[in-house]
């Protein structure tokens, strides 16, 4: 399962990539926004950023505005031409599926985005996403099982041979992460602080404690 952090803070990027576990990066405008970033420059600049400290092969979700065809088409091209890195993310909406059936033709990666059924995961499929982001954070916050729905675009998908890969979103929490990869996840994205939480566990701190005592014992 291959892990991506959701963010636009190049800090927590950074950070994420001399861990030497990631393999990309999520962002959308909101994430933007609470870094800062605004304005169409800033923004094309922050993207060519993060593709440069993720490195060659590591693929960076960039989402567009646009909710109509046109206007997705357009921005995606722009997007898709910051850097071989990028890929397009576009909304589950019906001229989102078209978008991103134009992208998918036109050889530039996607990622279908604001899933919540497997409905709409079959349309993504079918559309040729490389990507879609079912949002488990948030199917859980309605009193839904966000993980039920990860199994089942896993069987859909195994079923049908699709080739789109199931990308985990809007993981609240380091148990998410393990579940998802019980799940079939193929990627998820996350906080960094998600991550990092998956360090954590008391035996463990227990253990070196114990381990580093029993060492000055002996050598002082």
């Amino acid at each position: 399962m291959l892990f991506f952090i959701d963010t636009a803070n190049l800090d927590h990027i950074r950070e994420a990539a001399e861990l030497g576990i990631l393999d990309g990066v999520t962002t959308n405008p909101s994430l933007m926004a609470k870094e800062g970033i605004s304005g169409e420059k800033n923004i094309l600049k922050h993207y060519r950023t993060i593709c440069e400290i993720v490195g060659p092969g590591r693929d960076v979700s960039a989402e567009v505005i646009a909710t109509d065809f046109k206007g997705m088409v357009a921005e995606g091209k722009q997007l898709a031409d910051i850097h071989e890195n990028i890929v397009v993310k576009v909304p589950m909406i019906k001229d989102g599926v078209k978008a991103l059936a134009y992208f998918t033709e036109a050889g530039i990666k996607t990622n279908c985005t604001l899933v919540f059924s497997a409905g709409q995961a079959i349309l993504a499929a079918k559309a040729g996403a490389t990507y879609v982001s079912p949002f488990i954070g948030r199917i859980d916050d309605i009193g839904w099982d966000g993980m039920k729905l990860i199994r089942e675009i896993n069987q859909i998908y195994t079923a049908q041979a699709y080739e789109t890969a199931i990308l985990a979103a809007s993981i609240r929490q380091p148990l998410h992460i393990v579940q998802s990869a019980k799940a079939g996840a193929d990627v998820v994205t996350c906080p960094l602080s998600a991550i990092l939480g998956l360090f954590n566990h008391p035996l463990t701190d227990i253990g070196l404690e114990k381990f580093l005592a029993d060492y000055k014992k002996v050598n002082g």
